[in-house]
């Protein structure tokens, strides 16, 4: 008996063991496919026709994959995953894949137009109109339109939108919300519908952000995004979780913008942002973001306001952002621009070239190292407005930053110090905690190539109306002198005010300015090194000796002639004994799209 009892206390226990076990063991994942047309050998309840009805399905661990198909829905995914489980959603092997926000159009209705010209029209029941309409933003034709997320595409070619049944002509299309429908007609004319030749594929964007991730470790891979109808500053694609992932996506043909990320521990690799409208992509808050690997081209291709955020990317309020191997070419606007409250950004071996205005633009924050990139062809389309921010990297009013062995060739400048009275929130400030002063201090440039920029290698755009960038022995002995400005100075609208609180009585020297060891190469008739704002007090340096003589910069930097093997094919090795090697200001490690190393003895 005694013997029995003891049995039955182990059974328990061991019954007991393995419940408390079963606790912690993770359930059984589950793998979804979504295709269109049913698929054999795939048991019915595991198949969705859907993304959507999917997303509605899937738990932690669970992988969703897609197959072939153009799914013309908004995904909203709510569900959470976990580091150790996250939720996959993935492009079926080989699949091509596009989700997109645009519908097919279809029922034409031909309209009365002169003799030889083809208009149609069809039911439209949507109303895209942003607050730009309402009366608080200039009622002119540019910001009507760039209220407006309507968009019409012929065979994957976009239509321009007009504002009135007059305007319409050859390549537009005009919605007439009174009436509710959209006219257009095509750029070369073609018929629709069921017109004789009629076979013209016609799709407008009807959906906005149309992958809404709001769950945790949610991981998005090779999946197209397209035409989404998005009011200004907001995506195709928006993660909102903690740990989100994307990889091999491509976010392209946005009203707006292409992806933006809201959460922290975001990752997006090998993905391509492309021809959206407003930015190729966005962030804030995004704490510990990386972006790695990816390509963002042509972007701002609706025109939007270049002061207001438009072009590659603009980041705000985020820490540990790292940006690495990724290439940023062709914007209409900024290559890459974090604005407001930003801390602790790295951007590493990139190449970002050609974009209209500045490369980077690191406008009041804090902590950016930029370092080992190549920044070429930057700013020489650069709007009014992008003064001081439009060369290789422009450093506006944000501290402690550190810019080494970067390649800054050909810009309109090649670095610049951008600086007016500004203010920024902090990260975590508590509610109704004032703005804090930000200003260029205790910044470090070296072992950087500036060559052939075509106005200048370095400029300092100093328009803070104190003549701090000037050491306190040199400055003006005209008591009214600081703090005035002339008529000319195009700063005075980004001036923070009031100015209660402003940092007093700066000098260069409290500045902590560091520039050294950096390789200057300006071609015949380019400046080398310009100090103040071109409007007032501006110094053009022809020497650095002069630069360290005044100023007190640029010690032990030379000017030397820098030799690349094949600068227009991108190959930009260079001698043994190039000055670059010597002043250790070249590149470390690899840059996508460019040739770097040590070019052979010939």
């Amino acid at each position: 008996m005694p013997r029995e009892d003891g049995l039955l206390v182990m059974r328990s226990s061991i019954f007991l063991g393995i419940a408390a076990l079963g606790s912690v063991l993770p359930a059984t994942a589950a793998t979804y496919h979504v295709s269109p047309q049913p698929l054999p050998g795939i048991a019915v309840e595991l198949q969705y026709r859907t993304i959507a009805e999917a997303a509605r399905k899937v738990a932690a661990g669970d992988v969703v994959k897609i197959h072939n198909g153009t799914y013309r829905e908004a995904v909203l995914i709510e569900a959470k995953g976990s580091a150790e489980r996250p939720i996959r959603f993935e492009a079926a092997q080989a699949a091509h894949v596009v989700v997109t926000g645009a519908d097919r159009l279809d029922d034409w209705r031909k309209e009365e137009a002169p003799a030889g010209e083809n208009v149609y029209s069809t039911p439209w029941p949507h109303r895209f109109i942003a607050w730009s309409e309402t009366g608080t933003h200039p009622a002119d034709d540019y910001h009507r339109l760039i209220g407006r997320a309507e968009q019409v595409f012929i065979n994957g070619y976009a239509l321009l939108q007009v504002l009135s049944r007059e305007k319409l002509g050859r390549g537009t299309f005009y919605v007439d919300h009174g009436a509710k429908r959209l006219f257009l007609q095509a750029s070369n004319n073609a018929k629709l519908g069921g017109d004789q030749g009629g076979n013209q594929r016609v799709e407008a964007s009807v959906r906005g952000t149309i992958w809404d991730v709001r769950g945790d470790h949610v991981h998005t891979r090779g999946l197209i995004f397209r035409y989404g109808a998005t009011q200004a500053q907001s995506a195709l694609a928006r993660l909102g979780g903690r740990g989100d992932i994307i990889e091999d996506c491509s976010f392209e043909g946005s009203n707006a913008d292409g992806a933006t990320f809201g959460n922290e521990h975001q990752v997006a690799r090998r993905c391509t942002f492309r021809d959206n409208g407003q930015d190729g992509f966005t962030g804030g808050a995004a704490h510990d973001l990386l972006v790695s690997d990816c390509l963002t081209r042509n972007n701002n291709t609706k025109n939007f306001d270049r002061g207001w955020g438009a072009g590659g990317c603009k980041i705000v309020m985020s820490r540990g952002v790292v940006i690495e191997g990724s290439q940023f070419l062709d914007n209409r606007g900024v290559g890459i621009w974090f604005d407001i409250g930003n801390e602790e950004t790295t951007i590493r071996n990139c190449l970002i070239a050609r974009n209209e205005d500045a490369g980077i633009f690191y406008e009041i924050s804090y902590g950016l190292h930029a370092h080992d990139n190549v920044i070429l062809e930057n700013g020489l389309l650069s709007s009014a407005g992008a003064w001081g921010a439009n060369g290789g990297i422009a450093l506006s009013s944000s501290p402690r930053c550190v810019i080494e062995r970067n390649l800054l060739v050909a810009n309109k400048e090649g670095f610049q110090f951008r600086e007016q009275p500004r203010r920024t929130p902090r990260i975590g400030r508590a509610a109704g905690q004032p703005e804090e002063w930000v200003w260029n201090h205790d910044e470090t440039i070296q072992h950087n190539v500036l060559a052939w920029n075509r106005d200048a290698q370095a400029w300092g755009w100093w328009a803070a109306g104190d003549d701090r960038h000037r050491p306190r022995v040199r400055r003006s002995a005209d008591p009214n002198r600081a703090g005035s400005a002339p008529e000319t100075d195009i700063a005075r609208p980004y001036r923070s005010a009031p100015d209660g609180g402003a940092p007093r009585d700066l000098s260069l020297e409290s500045l902590a300015l560091r520039l050294r060891g950096n390789v200057y190469d300006p071609e015949p008739g380019q400046g080398l090194f310009h100090w103040g704002p071109a409007w007032q007090d501006h110094r053009r340096f022809r020497g650095l000796d002069e630069v360290r003589d005044e100023l007190g910069l640029e010690a032990d930097s030379i000017v030397a002639q820098v030799e690349f093997a094949d600068y227009h094919r991108r190959d930009l090795r260079v001698p043994a004994d190039s000055p670059a090697l010597r002043m250790q200001a070249y590149p470390r490690g690899e840059v996508p799209g460019v040739t770097l190393g040590t070019r052979p003895a010939p």
